[in-house]
């Protein structure tokens, strides 16, 4: 019988743990292709890429993103190393890049320093469309100057990115979240109204400890109840005031559409003054695809110097939902442009070499493996989606000569075999001139 329950065990089926999704061809293509496009927009703005680990020390996350949030209470994923320390899988970006720039002596030179991430966060959440256990983000973050030029810089890299995907249904909610000297009044005013609210007793306590996060609260019962809430806004300091409408002012300089949303908090406890979201009406209740904002404490706060910051993150998931929702097509199939197919062991050894060369002259090419009859072999290259399908068989290799066929046009010539890499290069160089 243990035999047998061993057996079983043996066959049973893996899966993916849950909340956990898998990109594979062809949608893996849309999803690399995202995430260059977001890279490139920021790169073109004079963001550096940065590659950091994916857990981290628990106290960094505790101290970092704040005790109050749902993040450190409910979501993160921590355990025990082999040596009793206790360690995070990162549940968000922004806390892990300060911590480097500033273990790296960064936030001591050139300012500000400008960085570009993409990469998996962890939280343990219920899974639903476009929010997942295992999610991915794209994101900045500026680090070291206090400018509203800046804050505006940060929120124009996403949006354009956002555009060169080819979005348009997404609007930019954007607020205040005041500064140190109009703070104070304003959580005890807003204290005082949530507590002639009927909430539950965990919102309470929320409240009492951070009373900003309750106005983070998605659930409808609560959201009612916020319609009267005192806005932050009618309490900014003039200094706080002035650096908003000065960001707002850039905005409008670089054409950056937005919408004032002044219940708009994030639900991390470092933002102060700016914070904004990009929404897509497409994507039901969950409609952020992304969002960030200014802080100014965090980086003293994880022992670096009293320096600003300014970053944003954007979720891959609910940015591919959003182009799905739009109907756009993908920017890239994914698929190499050339198909070799080869008909006999002489005709495979010369079309190996081929293959060889058009990659070497950064032409992509894939073939027909196995001993494919030619229909089949075409059958493979149709499923491909390569735009050229280069044939060699014996009769070509006796005339030193192999057909190329565009599967676009359809039409088939015969190109001397010294001349396929040239000629290829001269079509896929119209084809890119004309698109």
């Amino acid at each position: 019988m243990a035999k047998q329950a061993e057996q079983a065990k043996k066959a049973q089926k893996l899966q993916a743990p849950k909340g956990v999704p898998d990109y594979l061809p062809p949608d893996s293509a849309r999803f690399v292709a995202t995430k260059r496009i977001l890279g490139e927009a920021a790169e073109l703005a004079g963001y550096r890429p940065a590659e950091l680990p994916i857990f981290e020390d628990t106290a960094l996350y505790v101290r970092g993103v704040g005790e109050s949030t749902d993040i450190v209470g409910k979501e993160m994923y921590t355990f025990p190393d082999q040596g009793g320390r206790s360690l995070t899988l990162r549940p968000e970006w922004t806390a892990g890049v300060v911590r480097a720039v500033v273990e790296h002596g960064l936030d001591r030179g050139p300012l500000p320093v400008k960085l570009w991430y993409a990469g998996p966060c962890f939280r343990y959440e219920r899974p639903q469309s476009g929010r997942y256990r295992q999610f991915q983000q794209m994101g900045v973050e500026a680090i070291g100057v206090d400018d509203p030029a800046l804050d505006a810089e940060v929120v124009a890299v996403a949006d354009e990115g956002l555009r060169r995907l080819g979005l348009q249904g997404y609007r930019l909610e954007i607020n205040s979240l005041g500064d140190e000297t109009c703070r104070p009044e304003y959580r005890e005013r807003l204290l005082s109204f949530l507590r002639g609210l009927d909430l539950d007793e965990a919102t309470r306590q929320r409240a009492e400890r951070n009373p900003l996060r309750v106005l983070d609260d998605k659930r409808p019962e609560v959201k009612a109840q916020l319609v009267d809430a005192p806005l932050l806004v009618d309490y900014l300091s003039d200094t706080a005031k002035e650096h908003f409408e000065t960001v707002l002012a850039h905005l409008r300089g670089l054409g950056v559409e937005y919408t004032l949303s002044p219940k708009l908090v994030r639900g991390l406890d470092y933002y102060t003054k700016t914070t904004f979201e990009f929404v897509h009406s497409g994507l039901g209740a969950q409609s952020a695809i992304g969002g960030g904002g200014h802080y100014d404490g965090l980086v003293a706060d994880l022992g670096g110097q009293a320096l600003p910051g300014v970053g944003f993150s954007i979720g891959l998931e609910r940015t591919l939902l959003a182009l799905a929702a739009e109907e756009v097509p993908a920017q890239d199939s994914g698929s190499v442009p050339v198909f070799g197919v080869a008909l006999g062991s002489e005709a495979k050894e010369r079309m190996a070499r081929l293959a060889g060369e058009l990659r070497k002259a950064g032409i992509g090419v894939d073939l027909a493996y196995g001993d494919r009859a030619l229909k089949a072999a075409m059958r493979a290259a149709d499923r491909s989606g390569a735009r050229f399908v280069l044939i060699v068989g014996e009769a070509e290799l006796a005339s030193e000569h192999a057909q190329l066929k565009d599967m676009g046009s359809g039409e088939q010539s015969s190109v001397p075999l010294p001349d396929v890499v040239a000629e290829l290069a001269l079509r896929l160089a119209d084809i890119s001139g004309a698109a």
